[in-house]
């Protein structure tokens, strides 16, 4: 293995560790969506969004952050997807836009829009932003519209490497039921967990309305809780009877940084089965998902810490899946060899390298974002 190739799949590692992370910090979202349900009176749904305080900027901290070293370690993928599949990443963008200023002028006197128009906006965030979030990486198997002109990169005028091949630009794509489906986990995930949250912090306060909004949650749980592991389930059959496609390395075309793609049935299962590690993230996080779900409905005790660490192995693992074994992790629907691969989308050494020594600061942010998330927790 070159060191070239070592940085592409150590900054697809970090960029799924970022992926898996958002996920995980979309409870915020998912806990928006009990506003009206869990969360009845005005009482109740200042509690409720009292609970996450600033907690939702981390998620849209690590969605900008997400596509921040999208953009700088594998720039052909953003310029493809982000500026291909715009109106997709718009809305979403847009979902979070709301979301901010909502938390800013909910409670603010004389608001201009008034607090159910407020509420709406966060569920619509808690809804949209979550499913949308789950289309765009069902992507990276089920594909785009797009093509590449590599030749454009000989033409020092040319400014457009890939384009999308559709007047639709993403809209299409959430109307394809495999992305769908990933987008209905990625939503159940998120209220599940927000569930949790919510239900830990409220059993541990007084009063009725914390005791109230406790008590649902741990009814809403078993049926959110049991959509989550049937759908998410649906998804792993179906990403594993998926075929995918790969480098032929061994073509004698393959030059190192490039080579033919092909078709390969079952290729997510194959990928995994011969990465052992990546299965056993992937199964360790499922493992302790369920382990997490089960301690709460079994034993009435909220395991939100251990069913999120699940929740991020689940998906850190899947990720890892999609772009590692030579894989083609973002495919062409309308030109195979116009697919990215971390051989033919990263960029240079040079970037991978110097980004490298930056990204060792990252266990230190880390401690930071625990450290605030204390302080933040402590507010009263």
């Amino acid at each position: 293995m070159t060191t070239y190739h070592f940085l592409q799949l150590y900054w697809w590692a970090i960029v799924s560790v970022l992926g898996a992370a958002l996920v995980f910090l979309m409870f915020v979202q998912g806990g928006q969506t009990l506003l009206g349900g869990v969360a009845r009176t005005e009482d109740e749904k200042k509690l409720l969004l009292g609970l996450f305080g600033h907690k939702w900027e981390l998620t849209f901290t690590t969605l900008v952050t997400f596509g921040g070293a999208a953009f700088a370690s594998f720039p052909l993928f953003y310029s493809t997807s982000f500026g291909g599949a715009y109106w997709l990443w718009i809305i979403i963008l847009l979902s979070f836009v709301v979301q901010a200023f909502s938390y800013e002028f909910r409670n603010k006197e004389k608001n201009l829009l008034g607090r159910k128009t407020y509420d709406i906006f966060l569920k619509l965030n808690g809804l949209l932003g979550t499913i949308l979030v789950g289309v765009a990486v069902a992507t990276f198997i089920s594909g785009g519209n797009y093509a590449m002109d590599k030749m454009s990169l000989t033409v020092p005028s040319a400014n457009i490497v890939s384009y999308w091949t559709n007047d639709y630009r993403g809209l299409e794509l959430i109307f394809k039921p495999f992305n769908l489906l990933l987008g209905i986990v990625v939503f159940l995930a998120a209220r599940t967990l927000g569930m949790l949250y919510v239900y830990g912090q409220c059993s541990k306060m007084e009063g009725d309305t914390a005791s109230d909004i406790a008590a649902r949650c741990q009814s809403r749980l078993k049926v959110t809780a049991l959509g989550f592991v049937v759908f998410f389930v649906a998804f792993v059959v179906c990403m594993f009877l998926s075929a995918g496609y790969r480098v032929d390395t061994s073509s004698a075309a393959f030059n190192g940084t490039d080579g033919p793609i092909v078709e390969e049935k079952y290729a997510y299962l194959h990928n995994m089965l011969s990465h052992w590690w990546i299965a056993a993230i992937f199964l360790a996080g499922v493992a302790i998902v369920l382990a997490g779900l089960g301690r709460t409905l079994l034993k009435g005790k909220p395991s939100f810490y251990l069913t999120g660490l699940g929740v991020f192995l689940a998906v850190w693992g899947i990720l890892l899946d999609i772009g590692f074994g030579d894989m083609a992790y973002f495919h062409s629907l309308n030109d195979v060899q116009s697919s990215l691969t971390l051989y033919n989308s990263s960029s240079s050494l040079y970037t991978l390298r110097t980004m490298a020594w930056v990204s060792l600061a990252v266990p230190f942010v880390i401690l930071y974002i625990g450290y605030v998330w204390k302080k933040m927790a402590a507010v009263k």
